[in-house]
């Protein structure tokens, strides 16, 4: 049986997805210098600087962007494929701002707990949000996001693939069946 590819989003819609979602994150936050967009290695890095871009030109305000690396605090580093750790990039101390964590897709939840391990040890933030590209369901702990371009329910033997322009030379959401 072979794999079937479903484009999910086109290059256009993942640009609108973030224009949507930087204006959420403009709505539901006040103060938008007490900021901090923490991108989760490796395609939560490049979709935290393009929402920061979109509030910049939207707000004339720039937010900090960092990096974060969850490899060492995840609970399954038994059972998965790892990849070269890469360094933490905290732009400033955490404590007292509102980080938004940014990640590609959620799917059971254990790199959002690995994350939100890895925070505390950059200072105590006042609030930590989530912002996914893609939420496609099957939690295993009860985590949710605050922000979600785009709900995709999914069979546990479907997968769900993100191309970045900036890691992949391209933009798009694809499932993969089979």
């Amino acid at each position: 049986m072979s794999e079937q590819l479903i484009q999910i989003l086109s290059a256009d819609e993942i640009r609108r997805t973030i224009n949507r979602l930087a204006s959420e994150i403009i709505e539901k936050n006040d103060d938008l210098s007490q900021l901090i967009l923490l991108g989760i290695y490796t395609r939560g890095v490049p979709l935290a600087h393009l929402l920061a871009n979109q509030i910049e030109t939207l707000e004339q305000v720039k937010v900090p962007v960092g990096a974060i690396d969850i490899t060492f605090y995840r609970d399954d580093l038994d059972r998965i494929k790892t990849r070269t750790p890469e360094k933490s990039k905290i732009p400033q101390s955490l404590t007292g701002k509102t980080v938004i964590l940014v990640d590609d897709v959620i799917y059971k939840g254990r790199t959002i707990r690995a994350a939100l391990n890895a925070v505390t040890e950059y200072g105590r933030p006042e609030v930590i949000r989530l912002l996914t590209l893609v939420d496609r369901g099957h939690r295993e702990l009860p985590i949710h996001p605050d922000f979600t371009g785009k709900m995709l329910p999914t069979s546990k033997e479907e997968q769900v693939k993100v191309y970045l322009q900036s890691v992949d030379h391209k933009d798009a959401v694809e499932l993969i069946k089979g």
